[in-house]
């Protein structure tokens, strides 16, 4: 049995991540239209954290797997990233904040990835994910999430969005002292690829199916991570109630990691992968036709418990399924790439000309229509897949 000891530094660095991402990314796009710049301008700029994710993760990832060294590439991210944001109190224009987000994220990037191919191994027991032990780690990411979601809403509406590059370098200090308290632990070190090539896992069928679902997943899910805050804000919503319908999501999202090693065996994890994506359909027809009546966008952020919370366990305990051993931290970043980064860099860039000509809501219609692209992939993948 794990020691639940080695465990809480993971915990501690998932709620101090997640406390970054949880005012970042929400407001991000706030504090740049607050800057004077243009709605295309401002979905450049939030995709340069996507783009990264198209090569730091798999770099970062291959290098973990060849050394072993994960906590120690964790803590160099960490303080290069801490350092970095200290540059955002300086107006650089827009190209030169491109740059200094560019650095960032790169260093942020492949954090995750790396914690997660560390952390599954640690929870892993006789080579099953133990979906319990990960979601009762996980949900303290959740956990930092909502605090700050909803903290710097309420900060921002107070203050002005002036007091946003300080709030960057406040939570990647926390992130640098969290990854200082993990435990240097070592993998035994891969020097040679060759022994593991990738390319015979990602040509199988479920995997290639996999990948895909979780494209259009993530795809849809982007017009609520870039353009949702925006969205309300045209909406007239306050960036109070902006916190509080952010953080609705990530409140299910906690009690589901808290309690889904209950429900996760009742249904085959690829099945899980379809009804997930299927509620994304259903959650981005709410959004992108009642988003003015507010209890209706309350019930439509709770359904991220699924399409989120849920989709989320599903996909880590397949990869670890797929890409085990010295395949770990390079299946990881293959998740974070295929995932994250080609649907970030389309869906901001794609978004941001989609909303100039036809307004906010069209991004969510979008959505509505690559989350059934989604659902039909995952149901490929539960036909193709053995379950679990």
């Amino acid at each position: 049995m794990t020691p639940r000891r080695q465990l809480w530094p993971f915990a501690a660095l998932s709620a101090s991540y997640f406390a970054h991402i949880g005012f970042f990314n929400p407001y991000l796009p706030l504090w740049l239209q607050d800057m004077g710049l243009s709605l295309l301008t401002i979905s450049v700029l939030t995709a340069v954290q996507a783009t990264t994710r198209l090569f730091a993760p798999y770099a970062w990832g291959a290098i973990s797997d060849r050394t072993g060294e994960r906590v120690k590439l964790l803590r160099i991210g960490a303080g290069v990233a801490f350092a970095t944001a200290c540059l955002l109190f300086w107006d650089w224009g827009p190209v030169g904040l491109g740059l200094v987000l560019l650095l960032m994220f790169t260093h942020t990037s492949a954090m995750m990835p790396m914690s997660e191919a560390a952390m599954a191994h640690l929870v892993s027991r006789d080579g099953a994910f133990d979906t319990k032990r990960y979601g009762r780690v996980r949900l303290w990411g959740s956990m930092g999430f909502l605090v700050t979601v909803f903290a710097a809403g309420a900060w921002f509406e107070a203050f002005g969005m002036q007091h946003f590059p300080a709030w960057t370098v406040l939570t990647l200090g926390a992130v640098l002292l969290s990854v200082w308290w993990m435990p240097d632990l070592k993998e035994a070190a891969h020097h040679t690829d060759e022994h593991a090539p990738v390319w015979p896992v990602l040509r199988q069928k479920p995997v290639f199916w996999f990948f895909t679902s979780t494209f259009f997943h993530v795809l849809s899910h982007i017009g609520v991570y870039v353009f949702f805050s925006l969205y309300l804000d045209s909406l007239g919503y306050s960036k109070t109630l902006i916190g509080l319908l952010w953080a609705v999501s990530v409140a299910v999202e906690i009690v589901w990691f808290f309690t889904q090693s209950r429900w996760l065996p009742r249904m085959p994890l690829a099945a899980w992968l379809v009804l997930c994506s299927a509620v994304m359909v259903l959650r981005m027809l709410m959004t992108a036709t009642w988003a003015d009546v507010l209890w209706v966008l309350l019930l439509a952020q709770t359904l991220h418990a699924i399409t989120f919370a849920t989709h989320h366990t599903a996909c880590i305990a397949l990869i670890s399924q797929h890409f085990s051993g010295r395949l770990r931290g390079r299946g990881q970043a293959l998740y974070t790439v295929i995932a994250y980064g080609f649907p970030g860099v389309l869906g901001a860039l794609l978004g941001g000309l989609v909303s100039e000509r036809w307004g906010l809501q069209s991004v969510f219609v979008l959505s509505v229509l690559t989350s059934v692209v989604a659902t039909m992939a995952a149901f490929k993948v539960w036909r193709l897949h053995e379950p679990v």
